[in-house]
């Protein structure tokens, strides 16, 4: 039988441990499920894919400065040759692969500052040469959510309607796709693909192992959603100096705090935590993966985050968290492992409010830790059938060619 070619599309080696998290996952189900396959990948940090996971990968906008506001006359004309240009790239990417997977992330939403034609447009070139060229495009454990902006939702409507396979990471973003008017009849809802990351055996699930009452703070260059662009400042500034309040009062009562990020734009947001609480009892951590955060996490008491995959991955190793959250994911995924009360709008933080969560969640430590541990085993059984599920949709037993079935006429 001949070998799968199998691609992975998206935004990976760009900065963000989420989405390159979610990769990982999949590269280890197909090295695992699908040795035989022949992988690479068309996403934004081609050679940090390579360098890391030792495939081939092609970047995935042919004009550099995509994610860089076009003003000058050149930049602008530049920027509108590559979506020209990148219609021919990805059709061409596609026609040698049987099946691209997405892997995660939140490409069917907004819930961050989006252009259409950023992300939003690659991904329907890829749904869209998928269905053309016959190759099977499997958007896996992916996120949604409704979008406001006209254009972006049109292009994120028609990706969904045109991909072979859709699975979600939460029953939030399957209804928000079929409030769009996408069929989901057939479309699955698993835990997130970083459930899938493998867990080192020195990080037991309830057993803090750092010194005694570190808590792991998760920081983000958080601005609001694609609708707050008008009071973006605004909603920054109230979320670091809630977060600086929160942390500086840690540090009154003496306990140690580990300063994380999730993304490589995170960092200005540390680097003002440490200019404003100058004590040795705040550190900030140099976390390049999940693993390492969640290395980091296990090591802790309590966990409070705000990027989605920090949350994953404090949950996952059972540490029990707070949730500074920016999206309804975030809440759908607390309530998922049973810690729905322990969520803080990061929109508006009060600090008050906030050490009144936090002092609450630690109090339920011992049973929190519990629940995780309980609820992590239910995520990874349901995480099986999803691997199962994908390997019935994209990898047929009796066909490797181009003949492909699809999941919705569109």
């Amino acid at each position: 039988m001949t070998a799968a070619r199998v691609g992975v599309f998206g935004l990976l080696g760009s900065g963000n441990l989420g989405n390159d998290g979610s990769l990982e996952a999949v590269l280890g189900y197909l090295r695992a499920e699908h040795p035989e396959a022949v992988v690479d990948a068309l996403c934004g940090g081609p050679e940090v894919v390579t360098a890391r996971y030792r495939i081939p990968a092609t970047r995935l906008h042919w004009y550099r400065g995509e994610y860089r506001t076009a003003s000058r006359a050149g930049a602008v004309a530049g920027k509108g040759l590559g979506k020209l240009v990148d219609v021919v790239r990805t059709a061409a990417w596609v026609r040698r692969h049987d099946v691209v997977i997405v892997p995660g992330m939140g490409v069917l939403e907004a819930t961050l500052p989006l252009r259409p034609w950023g992300f939003p447009y690659s991904l329907f070139l890829l749904c869209a040469s998928g269905r053309l060229l016959r190759t099977r495009v499997a958007l896996v454990g992916v996120g949604a959510g409704p979008i406001g902006n006209r254009a972006t939702r049109a292009l994120v409507r028609w990706s969904a309607r045109l991909a072979t396979y859709r699975s979600y990471r939460d029953e939030l973003s399957r209804d928000a796709m079929r409030a769009m008017g996408v069929d989901t009849a057939r479309d699955e809802v698993h835990p997130d693909l970083a459930f899938a990351l493998p867990t080192s055996p020195t990080l037991r699930a309830g057993e803090p192992s750092g010194p005694p009452g570190t808590v792991c703070v998760g920081v983000m260059a958080f601005h609001g959603g694609d609708d707050d662009r008008a009071r973006a400042e605004e909603i920054h500034r109230r979320y670091l100096d809630g977060t600086t309040r929160f942390v500086r009062t840690l540090v009154e009562d003496g306990r140690p705090v580990r300063l994380l990020i999730g993304d490589e734009v995170d960092r200005t947001v540390v680097d003002a935590i440490l200019d404003a609480v100058d004590s040795p009892l705040v550190t900030a951590a140099d976390a390049a993966s999940l693993a390492e955060l969640m290395k980091e996490m296990a090591a802790a008491d309590s966990v409070v985050a705000a990027r989605y995959h920090n949350l994953v991955c404090a949950l996952k190793v059972g540490t029990p968290t707070l949730a500074l959250s920016y999206a309804a994911k975030s809440d759908a995924l607390m309530a998922e492992m049973g810690l729905a009360a322990y969520c803080h709008p990061a929109r508006e933080v009060d600090a008050d409010r906030l050490l009144e969560q936090f002092r609450a969640l630690e109090q339920r430590s011992v049973e929190l830790r519990r629940t995780l541990v309980e609820r992590n085993l239910a995520a990874t059984r349901r995480l099986e059938h999803q691997f199962t599920a994908l390997t019935a949709a994209a990898f047929p037993a009796t066909d490797h060619t181009h003949a492909h079935a699809t999941q919705e006429t569109p």
